[in-house]
């Protein structure tokens, strides 16, 4: 793990040792359940672990829905969207079937959100009709300062704090603490 400039955040970045990751894991016996063995390991070190996966369903995002007791899932507001979600919630159904009953989703949130753009708005009012609740209220705007914060090597918050995408993830942030009595607890 890396320590960062923020408090009481550790931050286990992946590096270029992952990109074969998957067709290791293939060998593995309990190839589903490594993550969840080495999160149990350090358990003690973290309050909360969040892990940012990638938007595929293989045996990297397998293994960390496996190793989660909930789901905070990020969904672009782009046609495609819809059909990427509906993909990730029958894998939700198996992962809860056969090795994680537990496995929530805490929420869906959405992003690349354009207000000047009808389909973003219809792709927000299909997504809120069919999950109704589960969709967070915050919704995460297509922002220029968000965009180049990950140039300069910085999180959003530090690289400006004001800007229009900070104050949302700050929003989101807020829900996500009410939706998590774990969290609600340590802040």
């Amino acid at each position: 793990f890396v320590p960062t400039r923020v408090p009481g955040l550790d931050i286990v970045p992946a590096t270029v040792d992952l990109s074969g990751a998957e067709i290791e894991l293939i060998e593995f016996e309990a190839r589903t359940h490594r993550l969840s063995t080495a999160i149990e390991r350090s358990a003690k070190r973290w309050d909360v672990v969040l892990m940012d996966c990638p938007p595929s369903l293989g045996l990297l995002t397998i293994n960390a829905m496996v190793a989660s007791d909930a789901l905070l899932v990020p969904l672009q507001c782009e046609f495609f969207a819809l059909e990427g979600l509906s993909q990730l919630l029958t894998t939700v159904e198996r992962i809860r079937g056969r090795f994680n009953p537990g496995l929530s989703i805490l929420g869906v949130v959405l992003t690349m959100y354009d207000r000047r753009n009808r389909l973003t708005d219809q792709v927000a009012d299909d997504v809120r009709a069919v999950l109704g609740k589960v969709v967070f209220d915050t919704v995460i705007p297509r922002n220029v300062r968000l965009s180049e914060a990950p140039s300069h090597g910085l999180p959003a918050l530090i690289y400006d704090y004001r800007c229009a995408g900070s104050e949302a993830y700050i929003a989101l942030a807020r829900e996500v603490i009410d939706r998590l009595p774990k969290l609600k607890k340590a802040a």
